[in-house]
């Protein structure tokens, strides 16, 4: 099983300077490809198809903390280099600001496995915007790169942590997207593979009669 221990060196103040950014840039935009689309857990003015260019969204963290454990980790999304990711913007009021940051440091930045970066979004009307977009970190052992659908799958299907389950976060975000008009090819074949493996272990589980 990959290592679980966390590097020292704090992403916040990376968020601090990302939000420094995004103050001289206007209102705050967060870019949400994942569970923030369907549960963002702060004040959202305003929502918007976006698309991120330079980064993909992959299945590629390992959850310790929120969808597992450091013993039966699950999996769950980030921002990989490369390709582009189309997502969805928060607008925050200047009102809610503070607050929605101060939660999205506890909530994203808790092992430091993602990097807040200040990034320019395309919005579907073709408007240009600079977001918060959580991005993972390649260097840290949550990170998870060259896996198989099938190992993909396995994590998904055994992760449990206080937040729920990674498959059910899996099966959020892929109706998520869905609902939006947004399907992801990858992350459905994943899920599709995951969901079977929690039908067999269930079966698997579950008490045989006794022979009369």
């Amino acid at each position: 099983m990959p290592r679980s221990s966390v590097p020292t060196t704090s992403a916040a103040g990376a968020l601090t300077d990302a939000a420094a950014a995004l103050a001289v840039a206007g209102p705050l935009h967060v870019f949400a490809y994942g569970s923030l689309m369907w549960d963002p857990g702060f004040a959202v003015a305003a929502t918007v198809v976006a698309r991120l260019a330079g980064y993909h969204r992959a299945l590629c963290i390992l959850s310790i903390r929120n969808r597992g454990t450091p013993e039966c980790p699950g999996l769950v999304v980030g921002l990989k280099a490369g390709g582009s990711c189309v997502g969805q913007v928060l607008s925050v009021a200047d009102d809610d600001a503070e607050a929605a940051l101060a939660y999205l440091q506890e909530r994203e930045l808790s092992t430091n496995a993602y990097l807040p970066r200040h990034v320019a979004v395309r919005l579907a009307d073709g408007r240009r915007v600079k977001a918060l977009a959580f991005v993972a970190r390649p260097d840290h052992p949550q990170f998870m790169s060259g896996l198989s659908v099938a190992e993909q799958a396995a994590l998904v299907a055994q992760g449990v942590g206080p937040y729920g389950s990674s498959l059910d976060y899996l099966r959020h975000v892929c109706s998520a997207l869905d609902d939006r008009g947004l399907p992801d090819g990858p992350l459905h074949r994943v899920l599709a593979v995951a969901e079977a493996l929690a039908v067999s272990s269930a079966r698997n589980r579950a008490p045989t009669a006794p022979s009369p």
